[in-house]
């Protein structure tokens, strides 16, 4: 049998530990600090119900979107249109291809974080210097008929199911990319016209069990570099919010999606709508499963302040830049606490 230093993967490696191997454990400053995270009572995240988005209750909900974008940076949407059957179906496919023979896996393998379908692990191996206790599947979605040849085949029913969802998330995320150009009184398509040709990945991250879970991260605190995250929780608590400097967790309702802002936003918002801290735990007893589908620029798209958003007493905060000269910046750097969004700051020193 092959020795633990071997397992290129971590669900390969965990499930025969009773410790946390070192490279995974994080400085005392830097812990999770579990017995300090506020638990989520259904008030702490807002959640919206987009039903009526496209009938009379427009206005009120677009204003329900604007308020959860600029103080929370976090809501979850309830009645969004995906069927259960879509969403138990990707849940489904995710874990079984997490199931599957260590070598059937390592068939879609890859450390090179600009492959764009790729399994590894942690986040990008060739720059960090502390794992993160994560497995993930990471795909390219948009346009389709670019990317799904090289998705995985198996589970056979991978490319048609996860096909599928990709198309309903993405006529979701166009939705509510017009509600949030109307809540900031731009024009309902403006945000959609400034992201270039599109683009839309995908990750199904798969955190299994962890024996001393007080130790390490399934991710540790960051932003997202995109424009809006959609994420699709089992049922298995793990995802942390920093709020007014204390993280909070974010405890999973059935038939609801969280969204989140990512970078892009706050920049074509000039800081109105905030990009938050969100981190993931994990706990001793049960696997978890989350996949987050991220909507962002096509990489030669330009992304700068609004210019409706900017006057003399808001002045745009950021220059202009490409996404992709931003997401190169992002993956190298690994995931730090302070934002990316700094060095693109018109007045940083």
């Amino acid at each position: 049998m092959a020795p633990a230093a071997a397992k290129v993967l971590l669900t390969d490696l965990a499930s025969g530990i009773d410790r946390v191997p070192d490279n995974y454990i994080r400085s005392e400053a830097d812990r999770p600090n579990l017995t300090e995270v506020e638990a989520s009572d259904a008030s702490s995240i807002p959640l919206v119900d987009l039903q009526g988005l496209s009938g009379p209750n427009r206005d009120d909900i677009i204003r329900q979107i604007g308020r959860a974008c600029q103080q929370d940076g976090f809501f979850q949407i309830k009645n969004h249109g995906i069927p259960e059957e879509k969403v138990q179906a990707i849940m489904n496919i995710a874990r079984e291809f997490f199931q599957l023979p260590e070598s059937e896996r390592l068939k879609n393998y890859s450390d090179d974080p600009t492959k764009s379908t790729r399994l590894s692990t942690s986040f990008n191996l060739k720059t960090e210097t502390v794992s993160n206790w994560r497995d993930f599947l990471r795909l390219h979605c948009y346009p389709l008929e670019e990317y799904m040849h090289e998705w995985p085949t198996n589970p056979p029913s991978f490319r048609k199911e996860v096909g599928e969802y990709c198309t309903r998330v993405r006529e979701l995320v166009l939705k509510l990319s017009e509600a949030i150009s109307e809540s900031l009184g731009l024009e309902r398509e403006y945000i959609s016209q400034n992201l270039g040709k599109h683009g839309q990945h995908m990750a199904m991250n798969y955190y299994p069990p962890c024996p001393q879970p007080e130790l390490t991260y399934g991710l540790p605190g960051h932003t997202d570099p995109n424009l809006i995250t959609i994420l699709l929780q089992d049922d298995v608590p793990g995802l942390q919010v920093l709020r007014n400097g204390k993280w909070v967790a974010v405890n999973p309702i059935p038939n609801t999606f969280i969204v989140n802002i990512g970078d892009q936003m706050q920049v074509i918002s000039n800081d109105k709508y905030k990009s938050v801290l969100h981190r993931a735990v994990v706990n001793c007893n049960t696997e978890r499963i989350s996949i987050p589908t991220f909507y962002c620029p096509s990489p030669e798209g330009l992304i700068r302040p609004a210019q409706g958003l900017i006057d003399h007493e808001h002045p745009a905060v950021y220059r202009s830049f490409t996404y992709e000269e931003y997401y190169h910046k992002f993956w190298n750097r690994g995931l730090r606490t302070e934002c990316c969004l700094d060095m693109f700051k018109i007045h940083s020193a």
